[in-house]
């Protein structure tokens, strides 16, 4: 097949284009988003096991229940940043990390927030389930036993079931 005309040849390349996927190749890389892979540079592999173990223990605060390693947020890739930042360049131990992220972004970073008056609810409720739970049980386990019929009942009872009224 020989396509000559020049509104065929623009035809062929755009449907090529939208084909392969290339209708894209011209959007900038931001436009598909951070990945959770960023591309960091640590002095020690001591220090890069304890930037991965730490964005392990924080919650991302846009995803709820995703960890900062997993999230590919935008608030966790500046949380990524955050931490390598305090780890590489400012030297900071781990509970100095865990302190700062918390004092700015709350209990709610961490998935095992400190016992303290303000997670008392947090911790002591799945006890107060079971409590509860185990006091329905007994409850339910003690009740009285149906009271049994007399002669004359369980007769008629009969009586009824077989002629049907």
């Amino acid at each position: 097949m020989r396509v000559t005309d020049r509104s065929q040849r623009f035809g062929l390349l755009v449907l090529v284009l939208t084909l392969c996927g290339g209708a894209s190749v011209g959007a900038a890389p931001d436009a598909y988003g951070a990945g959770p892979v960023d591309a960091l540079e640590f002095p020690s592999g001591e220090l890069e096991a304890r930037y991965r173990t730490l964005i392990d223990e924080f919650r991302c605060p846009k995803c709820l229940n995703t960890n900062l390693s997993g999230s590919d947020a935008p608030i966790a890739h500046d949380l990524r940043m955050t931490v390598h930042r305090l780890l590489v360049v400012e030297g900071l131990s781990d509970q100095e990390v865990r302190d700062f992220l918390q004092s700015r972004y709350g209990d709610f970073v961490l998935y095992d927030p400190p016992f303290k008056p303000s997670t008392w609810l947090l911790w002591l409720s799945p006890f107060g389930f079971l409590l509860l739970g185990a006091w329905a049980l007994r409850r339910m386990l003690r009740q009285p036993a149906a009271d049994q019929l007399s002669a004359a009942e369980r007769d008629r009872l009969a009586s009824i079931l077989r002629n049907g009224e």
